[in-house]
C-alpha cells in the first residue's frame, strides 16, 4: 500500500522544498510549475477536504488559503512533524491512501505527487473506498505523474538516461507509475467520471467526480 516508500522521506524531508522549487536539476521537469499545480488542485476542491500525503504542507497551505477545512493524512512521521510545526491547528493523522480514520464526511479527497506509491490494483481499491465515503458529486482531485502509454513512459526513461539523471531513472523504474488508459478505467469502474489535464511533462491533474446513484 505504498508503505515501502515511506522511509525515503525520512531523509527527503530536509531537502524536499528545495527539490520542488527547482534546485534539484534531476527533478526540475517533474516539479515544473509546482505552485500552479498545487493551486489547480486547491481550486478544484471543496471542503471538508482530506489530503493524502501532506508532506511538508505545501498543498495544505493552498487549501487553507482557499478557506477549506483540511484533514491531513500522512504515513511518514518526519513529514507529520514538520507540517504540525508549520500549522499546529491542522489535524495531521497517521495513515495512507487506503488506511485512515476520519470523523468528518469529506467532499473532496486530494493529493499531489503521491498516488504512484500504490500499485494499479491498490489504486482501484482506493477509488472504490473513496466512492463509499463521498456523496454524489463529491470529488477526488489528484495531481501525479501519469504516462500516455507504456511506450511513452519508456521513451521518457531512456531520455532521462541520456541526461545522466540516475536517481530519477531509478525512481521511474521502481515506483508504480501508470498510464492514462489504466487510470481512466479503474476510476470509472469505481463509479466516477474523470477528466485529465496535463500540467507539465510528467504531471496530470486527475479530476474525478462521483456519479449520482452510487451510494451516499
Amino acid at each position: 500500500m505504498g508503505l515501502e516508500f515511506v522511509e525515503i522521506f525520512d531523509d527527503w524531508v530536509h531537502t524536499y522544498d528545495d527539490s520542488v522549487s527547482g534546485k534539484d536539476k534531476e527533478y526540475r521537469d517533474v516539479f515544473l510549475k509546482y505552485d500552479e499545480i498545487l493551486q489547480a488542485v486547491a481550486d478544484a476542491a471543496s471542503g471538508p477536504v482530506v489530503e493524502f500525503g501532506v508532506g511538508t504542507g505545501n498543498l495544505t497551505e493552498k487549501l487553507r488559503a482557499s478557506g477549506l477545512e483540511v484533514i491531513g493524512v500522512e504515513p511518514n512521521n518526519a513529514m507529520r512533524t514538520v507540517t504540525a510545526e508549520k500549522m499546529p491547528d491542522v489535524a495531521i493523522l497517521d495513515g495512507d491512501f487506503l488506511n485512515f480514520t476520519i470523523e468528518v464526511e469529506p467532499e473532496t479527497f486530494v493529493s499531489t505527487y503521491a498516488f504512484h506509491h500504490l500499485t494499479d490494483e491498490e489504486k482501484a481499491e482506493a477509488f472504490k473506498l473513496y466512492a463509499e465515503k463521498l456523496p454524489a458529486g463529491g470529488k477526488v482531485v489528484f495531481a501525479d505523474t501519469v504516462f500516455k502509454s507504456v511506450e511513452a513512459q519508456q521513451e521518457i526513461i531512456e531520455f532521462e538516461k541520456t541526461r545522466g539523471h540516475v536517481n530519477l531513472v531509478e525512481d521511474l523504474n521502481r515506483e508504480y507509475y501508470t498510464t492514462l488508459p489504466v487510470m481512466k478505467s479503474l476510476i470509472e469502474a469505481a463509479g466516477f467520471t474523470v477528466e485529465f489535464t496535463q500540467l507539465n511533462k510528467y504531471v496530470w491533474l486527475i479530476d474525478a467526480t462521483k456519479k449520482s446513484g452510487n451510494g451516499r
